[in-house]
């Protein structure tokens, strides 16, 4: 396993400065392999601050092109790259800002089978995408698989995030949507302020590293919201749905 080298741990050295994060939770974030589907609002933000914060490895999937309206929120695009591959930008403006990460790009949207057969090989799931069947299929990937999910979403001026670690005693993702029906707005529909996204993607991130690196205690079991209307968060605990289609067949 990769050691930190001296260079790299004068780079890290604010994250390595904080009490009970050390050069071991470093170099565990630079052993780390992190599987993010969707590179947009949410995406470009949680892919920002972990590369910058030093995770090993981080593998994109997004089929999208970029596009005018997308410049407003999904802040590694620039007008220059309108109608280039979201991935193919993404990964470019990664690897100026940490040439130490390893990025790869998936330019197309993974079958079950595939997605599985992937997430194998890393140790980390986040969920950037915009839509619940999306979201259901990652949750029924991370369970059989075994390995962390980091949820976020946002629309207009709200946001949430989870995260849930795979047990028999643990709800999954399917559990707490189980409480709401698909949505039928998206952002074209409903609008989305920009930050709000930065907010809940940065979110992410954080979270992802609280895991990889068993540092804090990551919103497992918990549903943090956000309005950013009032600037408030609010707590909720998901409760385990014994009977769920999801993890009482999977776990």
């Amino acid at each position: 396993m990769p050691k930190l080298t001296q260079d790299q741990a004068l780079r890290y050295s604010r994250q390595i400065f904080l009490q009970g994060f050390d050069l071991d939770k470093q170099e565990c974030l630079l052993n780390s392999k992190v599987l993010q589907i969707g590179v947009g609002g949410l995406g470009c933000a949680a892919a920002q601050y972990l590369v910058a914060s030093g995770v090993g490895a981080i593998t994109l999937v997004d089929d999208d092109k970029i596009d005018k309206s997308n410049l407003q929120r999904q802040v590694l695009f620039a007008e220059a790259d309108l109608g280039r591959s979201k991935c193919a930008t993404a990964k470019d403006n990664l690897e100026r800002l940490n040439s130490n990460t390893q990025i790869h790009c998936i330019e197309h949207r993974l079958a079950d089978k595939e997605l599985l057969a992937l997430l194998q090989t890393h140790d980390i799931l986040l969920d950037c995408s915009d839509n619940l069947s999306t979201r259901n299929q990652l949750n029924k990937a991370s369970l059989q698989s075994n390995r962390p999910l980091v949820s976020g979403a946002a629309i207009r001026m709200e946001g949430q995030i989870a995260s849930f670690i795979p047990s028999t005693q643990n709800p999954c993702y399917q559990c707490l949507s189980a409480f709401f029906p698909e949505q039928d707005l998206s952002c074209v529909e409903a609008g989305i302020m920009s930050p709000v996204v930065g907010i809940i993607g940065s979110m992410q991130a954080l979270e992802a590293i609280k895991i990889l690196t068993e540092f804090g205690q990551p919103l497992v079991n918990k549903l943090l919201m956000f309005d950013g209307a009032s600037m408030q968060w609010n707590p909720f605990v998901i409760p385990k749905n014994p009977s769920c289609a999801a993890c009482a067949v999977e776990i």
